[in-house]
């Protein structure tokens, strides 16, 4: 397989990054950054800055098999809605537009968060539904309800989110609270392998997805 990533430096994405360097199925790895990632044989970074227009980046977008999108910013570090939306939506929606036109048979990932709902009484909330629905109308796809997620440490994450990601391995043992960045990862390549396609998938089921990955591809989760 050949995975195209967004937002590999933040705390989700680092982990799935790291997750799809290790299997032999896939072939290569692209990420799409702002700035550059350490070297590996088979990833390629490509820096780039206007995450609306991906047209000059055609060919980092061809024979791709499977989009993962995992670039957001928490809501404490926007400066409005407007902006969030921004970030959230139309950011998501400029990459999945650009998948079809390049890679027509890829799916493309998208992460949201448990509690999105078009009738929540929470901005982020609305936004992230409506993300899924518009993602979900353009390009058939799947979308990750994580709960608490217990990533790679990122430069770029709030500072509170260091503070209390060792409280949320307290979680570990109930499986709709808590999620490691590696079974996203794990989730988003088996749920590739096996197909899935326009469907909203809760944080207990990304669980049960992850351990579904061949124990010959697993890492530690």
């Amino acid at each position: 397989m050949t995975i195209l990533i967004f937002g590999a430096t933040g705390a989700a994405g680092g982990s799935v990054l790291d997750v799809c360097l290790a299997p032999a199925d896939v072939a290569e790895v692209r990420a799409i950054v702002r700035r550059g990632l350490p070297p590996h044989d088979r990833l390629r970074a490509v820096v780039h800055a206007d995450f609306l227009d991906f047209s000059p980046l055609s060919e980092a977008f061809t024979g791709v098999d499977a989009c993962f999108f995992c670039l957001g910013k928490s809501v404490t570090q926007v400066a409005s809605e407007q902006e969030y939306r921004t970030i959230t939506i139309d950011y998501a929606v400029a990459a999945a537009r650009t998948l079809q036109q390049r890679s027509p048979a890829a799916v493309f990932h998208y992460i949201s968060g448990a509690g999105a709902g078009e009738r929540s009484r929470f901005m982020w909330a609305r936004v992230k539904a409506e993300a899924e629905r518009a993602l979900i109308d353009l390009a058939h796809a799947v979308c990750w309800r994580p709960a608490a997620i217990d990533g790679k440490p990122s430069a770029s994450e709030p500072a509170i989110y260091r503070v209390v990601r060792p409280v949320y391995r307290l979680f570990k043992p109930f499986r709709s609270l808590y999620v490691s960045g590696e079974e996203i990862g794990l989730a988003m390549l088996q749920a590739t392998r096996e197909g899935i396609r326009g469907r909203i998938i809760g944080n207990a089921e990304l669980r049960a997805i992850a351990a579904r990955t061949h124990a010959g591809m697993r890492m530690p989760i």
